[in-house]
C-alpha cells in the first residue's frame, strides 16, 4: 500500500514523445497536498494518512473540525481523502506532499475517479446487448427479450442485466503510464482516458 495524491481532471489532449510518436493523454492538475491526520492501529484500528487539498468544495462543520489543530492556511482545505499505509512514521501533521515527491515520467499509476452519470439507460447502451431485427415483421427492436423461465423458478434471478441507472460510480483504471510530470506547473499527464468529467476529483497513486 502506497500513498497517493488528490487532484482534478483538466481534460484530454495529445503530446509527441521523444521518438516522434503521438500519444493521447489525460491531464491532471495536482496541487500540493497537506497531511491533515494520521490514523494509527492503536487509536483508529487501521493505519492511514489523511490528505487535504484546497481545490475543492467547502467542508462541512464536522469535517472542518478535524482540521482545527492544523496551521491556519491548512484549515481552508476543500477536499480530504485517506490512503491506507503500512506505516505513518515518515509523515507528520501539516507536512506537504507535492507531485514531484511521488511521480516521475515512466512511472505506472492507478487512477480512481467517479464516472460520468448517464441517467436511466437501456440494456443495449448499459450492457452492450444486441438489438433485434428491424424487418420481417419483428417488433423486437430494443427490448430485453426473455428474462427467465416460467414455472421454475417462477421469478427473475437477482443480478440479471437489465435497464437501469448507468454511470456515476467509483471506477479505478490501473497501470497507466505517466507520460510527463511537470512539478513546476503541478500537472501530471497520464496515457489514456480516465473516469469522470472535467474538473472532477481524481485520486492517483503508484501501481
Amino acid at each position: 500500500m502506497t500513498i497517493g495524491l488528490i487532484g482534478r481532471k483538466v481534460g484530454v489532449t495529445q503530446v509527441f514523445q521523444a521518438d516522434g510518436t503521438m500519444v493521447a493523454v489525460s491531464v491532471l492538475a495536482i496541487e500540493p497536498n497537506t497531511v491533515t491526520r494520521l490514523r494509527t492501529q492503536e487509536r483508529d484500528g487501521y493505519v492511514a494518512v489523511q490528505l487535504g487539498t484546497s481545490a475543492g468544495k467547502k467542508l462541512s462543520k464536522p469535517e472542518a473540525g478535524q482540521l482545527k489543530n492544523l496551521p491556519k492556511a491548512a484549515q481552508s482545505l476543500g477536499d480530504v481523502r485517506e490512503f491506507r499505509l503500512d506505516s505513518v512514521d515518515d509523515y507528520e501533521l501539516g507536512q506537504t506532499v507535492a507531485l514531484g515527491d511521488l511521480f516521475a515520467e515512466g512511472d505506472f499509476v492507478d487512477v480512481t475517479g467517479v464516472s460520468k452519470g448517464k441517467g436511466f439507460a437501456g440494456q443495449i447502451k448499459r450492457h452492450n446487448f444486441h438489438r433485434g431485427p428491424k424487418t420481417h415483421g419483428s417488433d423486437h427492436h430494443r427490448e430485453p427479450g426473455s428474462i427467465g423461465p416460467g414455472t421454475t423458478p417462477g421469478r427473475v434471478y437477482k443480478g440479471l442485466k437489465m435497464a437501469g441507472h448507468m454511470g456515476d460510480e467509483r471506477a479505478t483504471i490501473k497501470k497507466l503510464r505517466v507520460v510527463r510530470a511537470d512539478a513546476d506547473k503541478n500537472l501530471l499527464l497520464v496515457k489514456g482516458s480516465l473516469p469522470g468529467a472535467r474538473g472532477s476529483l481524481i485520486l492517483v497513486k503508484k501501481a
